[in-house]
């Protein structure tokens, strides 16, 4: 396939993101219904957690035990990812909330459009904005595996790959929504999000591409891979941390519980989907 299709069924593959984010534009829902989308959305991070986990750690555990010490160094930039994608969101939080948050009810609409240095973001923006920063840099690196697949010409798994994952980046466009069910936030700031979290998967495409077509080494995507998988796990782990905490306040456990499941479950029904397509 030609690097022009490759690229833009990779965009597709990505963009498809932006139809889980607008039910976030919704009227503010009850404290029920707002406990269980939002455990929903946590339920579909702690997917993408394992899942992030299980492919970086077979490309790691694949190269163990060979004499040029590939495995110890592939887990390696697993590890610094993951300490990494954590702790420099850890930092910027710490350093936005040293800054007075703006109040009152067009607050969240008025920060959606001014420029960051001007208006802090309020919580439930910042933490949507982090959501999507780790399932971007996850993106990225199905991106790689779009690109490298139709640069080898393995035309059907390519196509496997960009359906399933376009797919499941439906879910994760849900996933990112959660924190902000209620505030309404702008448009402008909903294509903010799903070009941080659907973007990347169309620049790995076209990576993976490129390096794959110029005969690029197999192991340098993989280290990437590994450590941009490494980055999205770190950041993940901090977002469901926040997300906890919100839904601690909201109440409800019981329906945050059943939320919780179906979150995982249409995380794990979209990459079964995904198997059963030969991916």
């Amino acid at each position: 396939m030609s690097f022009a299709g490759t690229a833009l069924l990779g965009a597709v593959s990505g963009l498809t993101i932006f139809f889980g984010l607008p039910i976030s534009r919704w009227g503010r829902p009850g404290p029920r219904i707002m406990a269980f989308l939002t455990s929903a959305s946590v339920g579909v991070l702690l997917f993408i957690f394992y899942d992030v986990l299980r492919n970086a750690s077979q490309t790691v555990e694949s190269h163990l035990g060979g004499s040029t010490g590939e495995g110890v160094v592939l887990g390696l930039l697993l590890a610094a990812g993951l300490g990494v994608g954590m702790f420099v969101l850890v930092g910027f939080e710490r350093v936005s909330r040293r800054r007075p948050l703006p109040t009152g009810p067009g607050a969240m609409m008025a920060t959606a459009t001014r420029a960051p240095a001007r208006a802090p973001m309020q919580a439930p923006m910042r933490t949507a904005l982090f959501i999507a920063v780790g399932i971007g840099l996850h993106n990225f690196s199905e991106g790689l595996a779009i690109g490298q697949s139709a640069a080898a010409g393995a035309y059907r798994f390519f196509l496997v790959l960009v359906i399933g994952f376009g797919l499941h980046n439906i879910t994760e466009g849900f996933g990112i929504s959660g924190p902000l069910l209620g505030a309404r936030p702008s448009w402008r700031f909903l294509a903010l999000l799903g070009a941080v979290g659907g973007g990347p998967t169309f620049i790995g495409t076209v990576i993976g591409y490129a390096v794959t077509h110029l005969g690029g080494s197999t192991l340098f995507t993989q280290a990437v891979s590994v450590l941009f998988l490494g980055l999205a796990a770190g950041a993940i782990v901090y977002v469901v941390g926040e997300l906890q905490h919100v839904n601690r306040k909201i109440g409800s456990h019981q329906v945050g519980m059943l939320g919780l499941l179906c979150g995982l479950l249409a995380g794990y029904g979209t990459d079964l989907l995904l198997k059963s397509l030969g991916a």
